[in-house]
């Protein structure tokens, strides 16, 4: 085997040394069957971006100026290549250009990667913008979109998403125009099964030029494919926006003059990859080598984010004649009530677990509200309703889809409520039959969904239970919310379906490299937040049957989630929203690919999976992720220490706009979201800082700073500092090396130990390394 594997190395890698330099570009790509080039486009603006006319020039030896012609300039053109001294698989590339003298108007300039062995069935990832380079059926339909045409309804039609940019799976053009800002990381790859490799084109956001177009164009018969880097960005005839990749094209190419110039760096990565997984893999390892890790700055502790919070749920959300809390601001009825994805029963957890007593008695009042007047005919919670006493089967603001329930509500609901009812009997509160039976109920209707379609579908018909639009990985979290049922109502039919469910997720979505359908308003798009629901239940499964292919699968999964995370702190325009709040988005979860935006957060849990996934393998890269995610949060809250124009105390938008999708770039969609519950559960499920003694290891997630300063053979001491003008009560995990491989559980932080810092105080604690 070790043979073998050294010969499948040497078919994808030059022969070459590391740390070598001035490598032909072209030399390299010779194994992928890929020839670079240098094009020159002309644009008419007025013709929305239409080319006129252009110019392709081979790309001869790195250290070498070439001068070539374009319009009225001369231009020149010179590169230069090395081998990353920790990257075998890796070519980096600086280009630069120089207009000698001149003019060439309305031009951009590309970086083309022609691979003449292209196959349709090549998997395409650009990082949160395309998975399978999005070659699905798509339907052309206005915001939110949900099928309307009969032929395409059913529990056996195949995945359909909205009209995104994407390459196409019928015999048309096949084209993918993206700007940088438009993916987590701006990087475009894929996988051949023809050939067992993988490729990777990773660049930076932006030139002097602005941000760089990554795209990729398909020939017609689908046997030759050009990828390509462009400044400035310049999308041809068409942009997207919000569910139309029809919109017309607003970008501006550059009016050159003589004198002007630019560089381009982008790293190359090819490699062995006998499945999609090893591309995930791979980026997951490689997706900081062009940006490199970000310094997050403390902003406002997670204990003062609660206290604001906890404030504004009471006041803004508690809604006290029936007794529950809203959603949001109660403008629509999906503001009002939504028992799971953007709230409901999600947003009682923390102010249980960590609310004072005027929240924990609202909890038990949202409770005995919610028992048994939310649950449907179905036996799943009614998807939505409105002013206390309306219930709502499905989205009623399109007559057939009344009783469409999204299956993924149900799910959070379900997952969220038995958390509750665990942390209750820790609390010694009452749960009432009345809970229980109706919690049963909602988990009997997944047993009997599953025992009779073999799949949990997209929706389910809320009156009957059956499934009305069928595949996606829309109940991603049931498996976890099934195997948390059966553990606390002693039941094994719950984990047998929770154990089965999640097979079928396995084999005919993880390893096919998508998740979809968690969203309701985005059809079956790729989404973040089935891919990071995934993960739960693989992991909530490992914790609960401790059988090692969960955990092979949740590492899997979790490079998969990776991909929707942003690494690097997007430059916003300087006069922009987020441009003048300074704020950074390192760790921003992009949503979906058809809402192309980031969030803070992940839509609607806390990470904690990462945390379980850390402790279960060792593996740093996990807590690390968990750590940007979480951290970047409380900047994005409107806070009276770091208030944000237009949003009331409290706020919090969803939307981290790195592309002009729908709102423009570094714009903010004011209002109450689901990311202050995300919020609220990071202070309840993770802790604030994570130490592991025997190791001299730690790491904080909190919005202060902790340090290591001396190690001794029996002891750690460790400072802690809270940089910010906020008070400080920190959540503190101390356990060692054989502590962590354990099982975390429920509610694992109830009672954990706290330090409390005033603003700029510091203190050190020790820390024995063994029990």
């Amino acid at each position: 085997m070790r043979t073998y594997f050294k010969i499948l190395l040497a078919c994808f890698l030059p022969v070459i040394g590391f740390g070598q330099t001035n490598l032909n570009m072209n030399d390299w790509l010779k194994n992928n069957h890929c020839q670079a080039s240098v094009k020159m486009k002309h644009y008419d603006y007025n013709f929305f971006n239409r080319p006129e006319s252009q110019k392709i020039a081979t790309v001869g030896n790195p250290g070498k100026n070439q001068e070539f012609k374009f319009l009225d300039g001369i231009w020149q053109m010179n590169y230069e290549t090395e081998i990353p001294e920790d990257r075998k698989d890796g070519l980096d590339v600086e280009f630069h250009f120089k207009l000698l003298s001149g003019l060439s108007p309305q031009t951009s300039v590309s970086i083309d990667f022609t691979f003449d062995n292209w196959s349709k069935s090549n998997y395409v990832l650009l990082p949160a913008a395309a998975y399978n380079g999005n070659r699905f059926e798509s339907r052309r339909i206005r915001y939110s979109p949900k099928l309307l045409d009969s032929r395409d309804i059913g529990p056996d039609k195949p995945m359909i998403i909205s009209d995104v940019p994407r390459l196409s799976i019928n015999d048309v053009p096949s084209r993918i125009q993206e700007r940088s800002g438009s993916m987590s990381v701006p990087a475009i790859g894929f996988q051949s099964d023809t050939t067992q490799s993988g490729f990777l084109l990773l660049t930076h956001q932006a030139t002097k030029f602005g941000d760089t177009g990554i795209g990729i164009e398909e020939s017609r018969d689908r046997k030759t494919a050009v990828m390509s880097l462009t400044v400035p960005v310049v999308r041809e005839n068409y942009q997207y926006y919000i569910a139309d990749n029809q919109a017309a094209s607003k970008d501006r190419a550059i009016d050159f003059k003589a004198g002007d110039e630019f560089t381009l760096k982008f790293r190359l990565h090819s490699f062995p990859s006998s499945n999609i997984q090893g591309l995930f893999n791979r980026f997951a390892e490689v997706r900081k080598d062009m940006v490199g890790d970000t310094k997050l700055r403390p902003v406002i502790p997670f204990s003062s984010c609660f206290e604001v919070q906890q404030e504004k749920f009471n006041t803004q959300n508690w809604e006290n004649e029936h007794g529950y809390y809203s959603v949001g601001m109660r403008e629509n009825f999906l503001q009002d009530w939504q028992i799971g994805w953007t709230g409901g029963m999600i947003s009682t957890y923390p102010l249980l677990f960590a609310g004072n007593e005027t929240s924990k008695a609202h909890v038990i009042r949202n409770f005995d509200w919610l028992f048994p007047n939310g649950i449907s005919p179905s036996g799943f919670f009614w998807d939505s309703g409105e002013k206390g006493t309306k219930w709502y089967g499905g989205d009623i603001r399109k007559p057939n889809t009344v009783n469409w329930h999204l299956v993924r509500k149900s799910g959070d609901g379900l997952y969220y409520v038995v958390k509750q009812l665990m942390l209750m009997e820790k609390e010694n509160i009452a749960v009432k039959p009345k809970w229980k039976a109706g919690t049963q109920t909602v988990a009997n209707a997944f047993v009997k969904l599953w025992d009779k379609w073999h799949q949990l579908g997209n929706f389910v018909d809320s009156q009957t239970g059956d499934v009305v639009v069928g595949g996606s990985t829309s109940g991603a979290i049931v498996p976890a919310a099934l195997v948390l049922a059966a553990r606390y109502f002693n039941n094994p039919e719950y984990q047998r379906v929770a154990e089965a469910s999640a097979e079928y997720y396995y084999q005919n979505f993880v390893k096919k490299g998508i998740t979809c359908g968690g969203p309701g308003d985005a059809m079956q798009n790729p989404d973040s937040e089935s891919s990071y629901a995934m993960l739960e239940s693989f992991m909530l499964l490992y914790e609960s049957t401790l059988d090692k292919k969960w955990l092979v699968r949740a590492e899997e999964m979790a490079n998969q989630f990776t991909t929707w995370v942003m690494p690097y702190d997007y430059t916003f325009p300087a006069a922009s929203t987020l441009g003048k709040l300074g704020v950074q988005t390192t760790g921003t979860v992009g949503a979906n690919t058809q809402n192309k935006h980031g969030a803070p957060g992940i839509c609607t849990h806390s990470g904690i999976a990462l945390w379980r996934l850390f402790r279960a393998t060792g593996k740093i890269q996990y807590l690390q992720l968990l750590k940007e995610i979480a951290s970047t949060m409380p900047q994005y809250l409107s806070h009276p220490l770091h208030p944000i124009e237009k949003m009331k105390t409290g706020w919090m938008s969803e939307r981290v706009s790195t592309t002009d999708w729908l709102e423009g770039i570094g714009e903010l969609m004011y209002g109450s979201t689901w990311a202050e519950t995300s919020l609220m559960l990071s202070y309840i499920e993770l802790p604030g800082v994570y130490i592991q003694p025997d190791k001299s290891y730690l790491m904080v997630i909190d919005n202060i700073d902790a340090q290591i300063i001396q190690g001794k053979s029996k002891s750690l001491t460790v400072k802690f500092t809270n940089p910010t003008k906020a008070d400080a009560n920190v959540k503190l995990f101390v356990e060692t090396s054989d502590q962590a491989v354990k099982p975390l559980g429920e509610n694992a932080l109830l009672n954990c130990q706290i330090i409390s810092l005033k603003p700029g105080e510091s203190r050190q604690m020790n820390f024995k390394k063994s029990n």
